[in-house]
């Protein structure tokens, strides 16, 4: 029944606010070169994203900034860095828990009764860990956020669902009704439409003196 009425209702969801991604220059002082600023606003506002938080199928965005140096024929990037902002909602206690995830390390960044406070905080300005480098050539940042509603894990656990192979899902102190579970939950997202959306945004070009 669930199914079927998060079916029903999935054409009728329409975006509320419009997606985008910004990012400012770092500053470059007395003390030092600091970060780039990077803020995503509106990508949790469509109705469609938000049915889907509110039925078990976590938001994942996946930020990489890269720094790009314009010297020679063509661009060159320097490096880069990438992180991950996931959003979850947790039924039992009716809350949203937001966790920036870097290299590794898991930071919660809350758990809120309310999803616009959530929503305020996946919004919040970010000084990712990369800085630009002191030469003569003109740089630039290059940020891309992804957003996901399926983990790699759901995508896997779907496959092995598929194929009847539920082994790899039962080691642990998982078993074959949670991997049928997650893979029924994906195969719905992909019904519904909840495929990847990727924005892109870039800096303007500065030196580092």
């Amino acid at each position: 029944m669930l199914a079927a009425g998060l079916l029903l209702a999935a054409p009728a969801a329409r975006a509320q606010v419009r997606p985008a991604l910004a990012v400012v220059n770092p500053v470059v002082d007395s003390l030092g070169i600091t970060g780039p600023i990077v803020r995503a606003t509106g990508v949790l506002g469509d109705n469609r994203l938000r049915e889907l938080l509110d039925n078990g199928f976590p938001a994942r965005l996946r930020f990489r900034t890269e720094l790009w140096s314009t010297a020679g024929w063509f661009d060159n990037m320097l490096r880069f860095v990438e992180w991950d902002v996931v959003v979850h909602f947790e039924p039992l206690s009716r809350s949203y828990q937001v966790v920036r995830v870097i290299r590794d390390t898991a930071v919660s960044l809350g758990v809120y009764r309310d999803f616009g406070q959530a929503v305020a905080v996946v919004e919040r300005e970010y000084r990712p860990p990369i800085r630009a480098t002191r030469n003569r050539s003109t740089q630039y940042y290059n940020v891309i956020l992804t957003l996901e509603m399926l983990s790699v894990s759901d995508l896997d656990e779907l496959q092995r669902w598929v194929k009847g192979d539920l082994t790899p899902a039962v080691r642990g102190q998982r078993n074959p009704g949670t991997a049928l579970s997650r893979g029924a939950r994906t195969l719905l997202s992909r019904l519904l439409g909840g495929e990847r959306r990727t924005l892109e945004s870039r800096s303007r070009t500065f030196r580092v003196p």
